[in-house]
């Protein structure tokens, strides 16, 4: 119940109300005595309506079981994911047209049936083209239950009938809600299909996999929400100069958004790669300069990669600086500082930098291998291949230690370095030559000695 404000008219002579003004007064019969007043009133048309309480969990009381979780026998999937496909979560893989999302999902199924009963929902292929991929994956078609339908609330009560452990729904662009406004495939048909998945997967602790495509922007198709919705959001991505696909994941309820998944498309569907620390270095670049070698950690994952710099003298007024698989801005503060600090005159300079690989990096280890890379590509003097660089670095030109720098130089051991450019204050490693750099200045002198 609550209070509004309205106005009546009072009669100065008689007190009587009225809700409307009128020249006289209808009790005393007196002219000109109306005035209007602002009174509260109590608006009882709408009511609250009184609910019973439930009742709090008190969390120390519960019991404190491990979450288990279903391995799909992938082991760079079950990374990324956290260890495995947690049941009663909902979980949206997104990929560009024809990078391998029904082929990865069906080997989670394959892998899965082995052991538990899984639905597989399309509305873009048949039966028949859904049964000779799975052949051709060599996959065991016994404990694979398959759904030609898009209406939403058909698909729920079917999988509320099979039970089972996984469900796969290809994809979410093609399913429908009767309840649902709007055109197949909208912002309004996506939302309400995926809302109504979320409570199939907690009520019935099924796991649920949703597909999603990525528009011509780079983004999940459908309205943005939908990434809120889900536990889990992967992406699964094409690596630029190999045909290896990266799987990461963006959102995750149940793990870790920095594990990195590296795995390779082949006839028989995808494959992991054993040794995925050396497909990031260019092979034949001996005698280039401008390329410098680094070690970044994807988790709790390292990798060896490359960084190549070209520093060429400007056309124009103003110098350029570009920049792909490496923070532009970084890359700028990184300039000012060897400009200023190191007195390198890049004004009259275009520096342009690539990642090889095709990786996005955003690891602050990297600063260092970059410098030395500008540096190279400017002076025009080869690094030795054998030779990574770690640290990052300030804006006062110093060299400052990085995270877990022993993994790092482990992995680089493992592919054959035999020197590393490292902070000061950094480990002692008898396997490796280690050359102590506490500024951008020691650079310098270290590639021209």
């Amino acid at each position: 119940m609550s209070n509004k404000l309205s106005t009546i008219y009072i009669c100065s002579k008689c007190d009587a109300q009225t809700p409307k003004w009128a020249g006289r007064c209808g009790e005393c019969g007196s002219w000109g005595t109306l005035t209007a007043e602002t009174v509260e009133t109590k608006d009882n048309a709408k009511k609250t309506p009184r609910v019973a309480p439930i009742k709090a969990l008190d969390l120390g009381q519960l019991d404190n079981h491990k979450l288990e979780r279903l391995p799909t026998g992938i082991n760079e999937i079950d990374r990324v994911l956290g260890g495995g496909i947690v049941p009663g979560s909902l979980v949206l893989l997104g990929g560009e047209p024809g990078i391998g999302k029904s082929t990865l999902v069906a080997q989670i199924a394959g892998a899965l049936n082995k052991r538990n009963k899984v639905v597989y929902v399309s509305g873009e292929e048949s039966p028949g083209q859904i049964r000779s991929r799975l052949e051709r994956l060599k996959i065991d078609l016994d404990s694979i239950s398959f759904l030609p339908e898009t209406g939403a609330e058909k698909i729920i009560a079917s999988i509320e009938e099979i039970r089972p452990a996984l469900a796969i729904i290809d994809s979410i662009q093609t399913v429908y809600s009767l309840e649902a406004e709007g055109e197949l495939g909208g912002i309004n048909q996506i939302k309400a299909t995926a809302v109504k998945f979320l409570e199939l997967a907690k009520k019935k602790n099924i796991a649920v996999i949703l597909i999603g495509h990525i528009t011509k922007d780079g983004s999940l198709a459908g309205p943005k929400s939908l990434e809120h919705i889900v536990d889990t959001v992967i992406y699964l991505e094409t690596e630029t100069t190999h045909d290896f696909r990266i799987l990461r994941a963006s959102k995750n309820r149940f793990g870790s958004t920095n594990e990195l998944g590296i795995l390779e498309m082949t006839g028989d569907g995808f494959r992991e790669v054993k040794n995925p620390g050396s497909i990031f270095i260019e092979e034949g670049t001996d005698n280039l300069s401008g390329s410098c070698l680094s070690c970044i950690i994807e988790g709790t994952r390292p990798f060896l990669i490359e960084v190549q710099a070209l520093v060429t003298k400007t056309a124009f007024g103003y110098p350029v600086r570009k920049a792909s698989g490496f923070d532009l801005n970084r890359l700028q503060i990184l300039c000012a500082v060897l400009q200023k600090r190191a007195k390198i005159n890049l004004a009259n300079q275009d520096v342009i930098l690539n990642v090889v690989g095709g990786l996005r990096i955003a690891d602050p280890a990297l600063d260092l291998a970059v410098s030395m890379a500008i540096i190279s590509s400017l002076s025009n003097q080869v690094f030795d291949r054998q030779t990574i660089a770690l640290g990052e670095v300030g804006l006062g030109g110093e060299v400052r230690n990085v995270s877990r720098l022993e993994i790092r130089l482990a992995e680089a051991i493992k592919l054959g370095c035999k020197r590393a450019l490292v902070p000061a204050g950094g480990v002692s490693n008898a396997k490796m030559k280690l050359e102590t750099i506490k500024n951008v200045n020691d650079l310098v002198r270290f590639l021209t000695k």
